[in-house]
């Protein structure tokens, strides 16, 4: 299943009425790992007024926020919300805000957390990951030149090429294309190609799905 994550940890910041709001952004893999970079952010900033976090992890099929203390609705749902439409997943947010001295309301508080989310999340590396299969072939220097024009239409990533007696390559590519470029790399090659495959890997393609 593709899906859509970030790379690394990055930060983003609003204010609202002297309040500073900091998004912080991390790519998790498990609930355990979402709950560990929340309380370290907690940690961190221990004399904010509010830490308000949503997180969605693909293994269990978690997800998880909290208005740590900010009216119900306020907090986690907006940030969550962010989340979703930007179509993260592996990713937890945690939203610090120092406040300021002046209410927000309810309507200044969904909009601060939601844009602080968006600029943690517009700071972030996105990786679009895909299902996806390695695929490990050698071919003849006479073939190269038509096996090189096939890649570039199934948006390959080449992993390896060695020019020896042969060129032996190693590539992956989009589960949902792997069928038809075997097929045209056995053609291209009028059926001496030998071919093995590994599937059920998942790869970042570098741009969006």
């Amino acid at each position: 299943m593709d899906y859509i994550t970030v790379y690394a940890e990055a930060e983003g910041r609003y204010e609202e009425k002297r309040s500073e709001f900091i998004g912080h952004i991390a790519p998790v893999k498990t609930g355990d790992e979402a709950a560990a970079f929340v309380e370290r952010i907690k940690s961190e900033n221990r004399k904010a007024r509010h830490n308000v976090y949503a997180y969605i992890v693909r293994e269990g099929n978690i997800t998880r926020y909290s208005d740590d203390g900010e009216p119900q609705g306020t907090g986690g749902m907006p940030v969550l919300d962010v989340l979703r439409k930007q179509g993260l997943s592996d990713v937890c947010v945690v939203v610090t805000r120092y406040f300021g001295g002046i209410l927000l309301g309810a309507n200044g508080l969904v909009r601060a957390y939601s844009q602080a989310c968006a600029e943690a999340v517009s700071s972030a590396r996105k990786m679009y990951m895909s299902d996806c299969s390695r695929l490990e072939f050698s071919v003849d220097y006479t073939l190269y030149g038509k096996v090189s024009y096939l890649l570039p239409s199934y948006k390959v990533i080449t992993e390896r090429e060695d020019f020896a007696d042969r060129v032996n390559i190693s590539l992956l590519v989009r589960k949902v294309y792997a069928e038809d470029l075997k097929a045209k790399l056995v053609d291209a090659s009028n059926g001496s190609i030998e071919l093995s495959e590994t599937t059920g890997l998942i790869a970042d393609f570098g741009e969006k799905l």
